[in-house]
């Protein structure tokens, strides 16, 4: 396996310094990707942009009204500008672009990145002063409204498909309880639950008072990816939901999912999900976008989705990533993939059982503080499609804030909390950032586990 070369496509170039690692930095190696053209986009979508004419050349504003397309949801059709090249970025741009979007921190950040990176200090600073009193501006706060969706009728859901749930559990049989009996309340009845156990000891017994259509299928080794892949191989129908056992659903969960795949005509309704715990909900998560993720919690992903991309990656296996890696293949693969407000679930983040007995709050949370930090198979990932140089820029980013425990993720104490661990045993984070980086270069080397139906 070798590392993917990226385009250097504007969004790169903008964003390099503070989102190193994003979907849509990557060209797809087929059809279209999610930058629309300014010039197509509709009157009612123009008036919730900004076109911004102070930038160094048009190309560059008009990519800056596409970025504003992109984050406030538009969904169009006509795409051009993220083909083009800008070739060297201006520091003027850089950080105009920095100042309207991102907090006052992440200028300052990429100003200390690029004076490492020995760019002309006396440039960078001069930039810096001059775009002083930009006003930073919320991107979010107005997002474009689709008016028709509450009165569509779909003709998908009309027509009745079966759907494929696929569950894996391990070792959380409370709330998987719980989240079966939401399904007995599913307005959309027709689908049929594939719930792959890997629980130890396992408990038929639960399993005996449900009343819709299902498949128990018991799997000794507790295998995450493996699990997924055998409910979508043995999946009865052309839609398949991925749902985790440690979710609760509302009665229109699969309706809303249906739908939008129909309003959207699109491929993979992401669904979002929300939690008590961890880091504050994205202001993004509450409106229709391209979806820049895909969570195997909560997702309905059209069959011939895995048909074209392959299914679950298990060199994943017990770690981190594996689903974001699927989700840019479909990416890749040209598939539509919408994240979807309407189809959300709670998460309820069990301590227990599932990937977080293997020790994983998240990519960059480990079991111990002497683990190879991140997961070695989020360098795997980073490396495989953006390259050494974008994973190591993440790295920077990310690790710093990794060390408070979970619940305080997002918050002021965490941050103090994480940055004053890192700072005392920062030789040993330093050791174990190279630790996993060594295994992720063994990973590369391997060929993809991937199958194909």
């Amino acid at each position: 396996m070798i590392e993917r070369k990226p385009e250097k496509l504007i969004s790169f170039h903008m964003m390099k310094y503070i989102r190193p690692i994003w979907y849509f930095h990557l060209k797809p190696n087929v059809g279209g990707d999610v930058w629309g053209s300014y010039d197509s986009l509709s009157i009612r979508q123009k008036k919730i942009i900004q076109y911004d004419k102070n930038y160094s050349n048009e190309m560059i504003s008009c990519w800056d009204a596409s970025f504003q397309a992109l984050m406030k949801g538009i969904i169009v059709d006509e795409r051009m500008y993220s083909n083009q090249q800008i070739g060297k970025l201006k520091a003027i741009d850089l950080y105009r672009f920095l100042r309207k979007y991102y907090k006052s921190f992440w200028v300052y950040a990429t100003f200390i990145q690029r004076l490492f990176l020995l760019y002309n200090p006396l440039v960078d600073l001069l930039a810096l002063l001059k775009t002083r009193n930009i006003q930073r501006m919320n991107i979010f706060k107005e997002p474009y409204n689709f008016k028709s969706y509450p009165k569509f009728e779909s003709t998908l859901i009309k027509s009745n498909p079966m759907l494929s749930i696929v569950i894996p559990t391990y070792n959380r049989y409370t709330s998987l309880v719980d989240l079966l009996k939401d399904l007995q309340k599913q307005i959309y009845i027709n689908f049929e639950v594939i719930i792959i156990d890997q629980s130890d000891p396992f408990n038929e017994d639960i399993y005996k008072k449900i009343n819709f259509k299902h498949t128990i299928i018991r799997q000794n080794k507790p295998e995450l990816w493996r699990a997924r892949n055998r409910g979508v191989e043995i999946a009865k129908s052309d839609y398949i939901l991925l749902l985790d056992d440690d979710s609760r659903i509302e009665s229109d969960w699969i309706l809303e999912h249906l739908k939008c795949l129909d309003y959207f005509q699109a491929d993979i309704s992401s669904g979002v999900s929300f939690s008590d715990v961890g880091d504050k909900i994205p202001e993004n998560y509450y409106y229709f976008r391209y979806s820049d993720q895909l969570d195997t919690g909560n997702v309905l992903i059209k069959k011939q989705v895995f048909i074209k991309s392959g299914l679950f990656d298990q060199n994943f296996e017990k770690m981190r990533m594996g689903d974001g890696e699927f989700g840019l293949r479909t990416y890749l693969n040209g598939f539509k993939n919408i994240s979807n407000p309407k189809a959300f679930r709670k998460h309820l983040k069990i301590a227990k059982g599932g990937l977080r007995a293997f020790g994983h709050w998240d990519g960059y949370r480990t079991k111990h503080i002497f683990s190879p930090r991140p997961v070695p198979s989020v360098l795997y990932f980073y490396r495989k499609y953006w390259g050494s140089k974008a994973a190591l820029f993440s790295v920077l980013y990310d690790i710093p804030f990794s060390f408070s425990p979970y619940y305080l993720k997002g918050t002021k104490i965490g941050y103090m909390l994480s940055l004053i661990i890192f700072i005392l045993f920062f030789p040993f984070i330093i050791f174990s950032v190279i630790f996993s980086f060594r295994i992720s270069t063994k990973m590369l080397k391997l060929n993809n586990n991937i199958k194909y139906l």
